[in-house]
């Protein structure tokens, strides 16, 4: 007997999908997490295996309903699932869920052919992202509209939970809809709150309000730092200037305590942080001297120097301020000498690289080509990289490889949950 159909849940519709209904067969995923049918035709919050009707023309279509649903189909955690476009994929079990991410891995490691171990990954679970980036819109005087974009789309879905934000974040939302109401002065304004929990509460970074009529005025300055410190936000800056400040948002990296500067980059969660710098630190052992390049501020910079000394380096000059200036708090390290140095105009070079038999680098998603050819040339013996773009990881690991190093293991990391993203950990050795 076939299950009865299901309405697709929280798809937005806004206006109607031009073009006739059809009834589609889901053959795979693909990259985005949108279902594949034949043509091909991406239907997004579909499953393989699944009939469904969907609605539009040409390659993507929306859903209408789902006719002959997977047994890997589950409720979604949240009530904003479909239309909100965080999420892409809480409608499938998590097992299934987690090793397509891991197969899309090793597809896509595949492509520079590159055969290596690859570990159980690591999943973050629900309720544990402590950086979030939410959207502001103009809403009433006392609060504005928060959330997130819709589906490909400038619109925002004003949200009132997120299970996979901390909760916290989730918490602080009414406060942080007062905080983000005074920003409107200017028409062109369109806000983004970068929102870090640290220990000492929420570090919230403002940008998108318009700054060239002169930026906010005195009145709404005044009203965001009285709206912060009734909120008991830890610091409010705008594109880092800074508008409140009770006391300076901290972090614990390892053995030590670092200030943050506005904007930093920290790993999305505690956990995928302390998994990714156990897979460094148990690759780096051993090492007489260790190069952290993309070292931000210091994520896995002080716990390699519980090893061995270690050489930091960063294009972000106040990254590595806030680094040195950690040290002073980190007795019993073996030393740490820092440098801000863009490593894609000026790579650490072999010959500098001579005392270094282990080198850690975690670069942007653009990866880092530019120092990997740099590490192929030089003598290190071990090479750890901690990447958030499996595709500009597999061009570095073949430049690697190809001048003699192998891969010895990846570990795969889910920390952006119920999206198509996954990061990843490796080594390689001569």
């Amino acid at each position: 007997m076939r299950p009865p159909a299901r309405r697709a849940k929280g798809r937005p519709n806004p206006r109607p999908t031009p073009g006739p209904p059809v009834e589609l067969r889901i053959e795979s995923l693909g990259g985005e997490g949108d279902g594949v049918a034949a043509g091909p035709v991406f239907v997004p919050f579909t499953l393989p295996g699944e009939r469904v009707r969907a609605q539009g023309s040409g390659e993507r279509r929306e859903l209408v309903e789902v006719l002959e649903p997977s047994a890997e189909r589950i409720e979604p955690a949240c009530p904003h699932f479909g239309a909100c476009g965080g999420c892409a994929l809480q409608h499938w079990a998590h097992g299934s869920y987690l090793a397509w991410k891991v197969e899309r891995l090793g597809v896509t490691l595949a492509r520079q052919h590159i055969e290596t171990e690859i570990l159980a990954p690591f999943a973050a679970a629900p309720g544990t992202r402590r950086r979030v980036a939410l959207h502001a819109r103009r809403g009433g005087p006392d609060g504005a509209r928060l959330g997130y974009k819709t589906r490909r789309s400038w619109d925002l879905v004003d949200i009132r939970a997120c299970p996979v934000a901390d909760p916290r974040i989730t918490a602080a939302l009414p406060a942080l809809k007062r905080l983000a109401a005074p920003l409107f002065e200017h028409p062109k304004s369109a806000p983004t709150l970068h929102l870090t929990l640290t220990d000492a509460g929420l570090d919230i970074d403002i940008t998108g309000v318009e700054a060239k009529s002169g930026g906010l005025s005195a009145d709404a300055r005044m009203q965001v730092a009285e709206r912060a410190a009734a909120a008991d936000f830890a610091r409010v800056t705008l594109a880092g200037e800074a508008a409140y400040m009770i006391g300076a948002p901290r972090v614990r990296l390892g053995p030590v305590v670092v200030s943050l500067p506005p904007g930093a980059f920290l790993q999305a969660t505690v956990e995928a942080e302390a998994a990714m710098a156990a897979f460094a630190t148990e690759a780096a052992a051993g090492a007489a001297r260790i190069a952290d390049l993309y070292c931000g501020v210091g994520t896995f910079t002080f716990r390699l120097a519980e090893i061995a000394p270690v050489y930091a380096a960063d294009f972000a000059a106040e990254a590595i301020q806030a680094l040195t200036g950690a040290l002073a708090s980190a007795p019993g390290l073996k030393g740490v000498t820092a440098e801000a140095r863009d490593l894609a105009r000026r790579p650490v070079l072999a010959e500098e690289l001579k005392r270094v038999d282990v080198a850690v680098f975690d670069p942007p998603r653009a990866g880092a080509a530019e120092q990997t050819a740099e590490l192929a040339r030089s003598g290190v013996a071990r090479v750890i990289a901690v990447s958030c773009n499996p595709a500009t990881f597999a061009r570095d690991a073949r430049t690697l490889i190809d001048a003699g190093f192998r891969l010895e293991r990846v570990l795969p990391v889910d920390q952006f949950l119920w999206s198509p993203h996954i990061e990843l950990a490796a080594v390689f050795s001569r």
